[in-house]
């Protein structure tokens, strides 16, 4: 159940730590968002270190579809309509950003990287098509209304937005981290103001940056109520019938594609973690319907965290701790979000002023129809009276019968059969105590 990333490349490798050591900028966790901020800690001239629990990329980074685009589902309309249209214009354009970010960092990477046009099509919901096509225009974007794409189902309508971009994202963050200071296999067992103890050593460092997916810290924040997470379903298929752009459903179980190479990327079957879904039945079963010449050659999965509003959380982790940092909440636009946090978080360590970081402040208002949903799955998961138990917050576990791991719909932790950690934010397996996190006062 490898991803075709991880099939096409090689990952380098990097000691762990062996001794205490100082930083101005500690980065903890090894995924895109971690990289991208130790790049462009590094390119600023920033004193800083990564560190990184198991191997770079090897959570929820390699399990991807690495669309790079300011499109993100249906969402102009709703930030005009939630936040005016100042704040979606500053969205829209930290998005643009960070793809011409991409596209310039690529030109000396061997990353596949592609100009594509991006789409957001819709089954049955022309009117929100419209709608969204008015408020990209109203931003500033070029984006038009399309009623037939290169897919074979027929579509209510798709907003068009051009020249965004995919690409092969461990190519790419392989290439990148090959200059940085990253120590892999160096887990933080216990966070206290300015340091950091981990498995090989201690790290003083006058600021923190915390990408480790869902945030490590329950003391602070409440993303425990802010975020909830999302699994999502990929095929790799040849055979197919070749398509020109990246689509994606507006519906929140709908279906997205792209290709690489010779192959068609389906994406679907999507649920909230510990919830049941569709899985890859759902996709085999499409793909059986209308590519029935097309042969399977991976499969894989992913989680992303979702927020409250559809918009991140990246900046001071809470509004008190103006040296601890954090970056999450992506919505599924992990590509074009991690290159923003980087460029976000970049400025903030180093006290420089940003434009973009009131959009994206973790302290903005929660009172969200969603922190009511998670706050019943919260509540629900507590007063199950089954066990297992998740160690993060002793929500029950449910069973996922499709990847034969123990998940929870509360926050989003997965375990193996066996009760390994998979994904956070538990920090240790389900047998053994959680690290000391939340000591950081």
């Amino acid at each position: 159940m490898n991803s075709i990333w991880t099939e096409t490349t090689s990952a380098p490798q990097f000691d762990s730590l062996q001794q205490d050591v100082k930083t101005d900028v500690l980065v903890i966790g090894g995924g895109i968002t971690g990289i991208l901020c130790a790049y462009m800690l590094q390119r600023a001239g920033v004193d800083y270190i990564l560190v990184e629990a198991a191997r770079i990329c090897d959570g929820i980074t390699k399990n991807t579809t690495a669309k790079i685009t300011l499109q993100h589902g249906i969402i102009y309309d709703k930030l005009i309509r939630t936040f005016g249209a100042d704040l979606a214009g500053l969205y829209a354009k930290a998005n643009m950003e960070a793809l011409e970010q991409y596209r310039e960092i690529c030109k000396t990477i061997d990353c596949d990287f592609e100009k594509r046009d991006s789409f957001v099509y819709t089954l049955d919901q022309p009117t929100k098509i419209e709608k969204e096509v008015a408020a990209l225009k109203k931003l500033g974007v070029f984006a038009e209304y399309v009623s037939k794409l290169d897919l074979p189902f027929p579509i209510a309508g798709a907003v068009r937005v051009g020249d965004q971009a995919q690409f092969h994202p461990l190519k790419f963050l392989y290439e990148i981290a090959k200059e940085l200071r990253i120590f892999e296999n160096t887990k933080v067992l216990e966070l206290k103001p300015g340091q950091a103890i981990t498995s090989h050593g201690k790290i003083t460092a006058g600021k923190m940056i915390v990408a480790t997916h869902f945030p490590i810290i329950n003391k602070h924040g409440s993303y425990f109520l802010k975020l909830y997470q999302h699994r999502s379903y990929v095929l790799a298929i040849e055979n197919a019938d070749r398509i020109q752009g990246m689509y994606v459903d507006e519906a929140k179980k709908g279906m997205s594609f792209r290709e690489y190479g010779k192959f068609l990327l389906i994406g679907g079957g999507s649920h909230r973690t510990g919830k049941k879904g569709g899985n890859w039945q759902e996709l085999r079963e499409f793909v059986k319907k209308y590519y029935p010449g097309a042969k399977e050659r991976y499969y894989w999965a992913t989680q992303d965290c979702m927020s409250l509003d559809h918009v991140p959380y990246i900046g001071h982790y809470c509004s008190h701790m103006q040296d601890l940092y954090t970056a999450s909440g992506f919505n599924k636009w992990g590509m074009s979000s991690a290159m923003v946090a980087a460029m976000v978080l970049t400025d903030m360590v180093q006290g420089k002023e940003n434009v973009y970081a009131p959009v994206f402040s973790p302290s903005r208002n929660i009172l969200r129809p969603q922190l009511a949903i998670n706050a019943v799955e919260s509540l629900g998961g507590l007063l199950t009276p089954t066990v297992p138990r998740c160690p993060h917050m002793g929500c029950a576990l449910k069973y996922n019968r499709a990847e034969h791991s123990w998940d929870c719909s509360c926050h989003g932790s997965r375990f193996t059969e066996k009760g390994e950690l998979i994904d956070n934010p538990a920090t240790d397996d389900k047998k053994t105590p959680p690290p000391k996190m939340d000591n950081f006062l």
